[in-house]
């Protein structure tokens, strides 16, 4: 069964469908193509077929021209917006690798004080008062026992 990438990226639409759908004329489109601004997929016998995908980019540059932006602004804005579609991709990728990386320190943490003999916080509260009774053992005196004197 296609999928619903695969049904986007498959050439079905001739030249004169593809440029009914886009609202421009065929050799507009032989235009574009010139360009590089599209690259429908061809036949055996060399005849042009767009996919919806290339429909839709038809779209668009027939929207951004309608706004009067030349073929190499159209260009170079479709440049950017596909640069930008990749970096936001992989921004999302890194925030899935982010909460992975977070949940494996979790996990390791949790493992780490299931298996410890005295929990973490345990040896830090002991620690502390050892240092505390080190300090107060410094601070006092210290008496010596004398021996005793033997008389002569």
């Amino acid at each position: 069964m296609a999928t619903r990438g695969d049904r986007n990226d498959q050439a079905m639409y001739v030249i004169s469908i593809a440029a009914e759908l886009a609202g421009v004329h065929p050799q507009t489109l032989r235009v574009y193509e010139r360009k590089g601004l599209v690259q429908p997929h061809r036949t055996e016998g060399n005849t042009r077929r767009y996919s919806e995908r290339d429909i839709a980019r038809l779209r668009r540059i027939q929207e951004l021209t309608q706004e009067g932006i030349n073929l190499a602004g159209v260009m170079r804005i479709m440049e950017l917006e596909r640069r930008l579609e990749r970096a936001e991709a992989r921004y999302e990728n890194a925030l899935d690798e982010i909460a992975s990386v977070r949940q494996q320190v979790q996990e390791a943490i949790g493992a780490r004080d299931r298996n410890s003999l005295v929990p973490l916080r345990d040896v830090r509260r002991v620690r502390r008062a050892m240092k505390a009774d080190f300090v107060d053992q410094a601070g006092r005196r210290r008496t010596f026992a004398v021996p005793p004197i033997a008389n002569e």
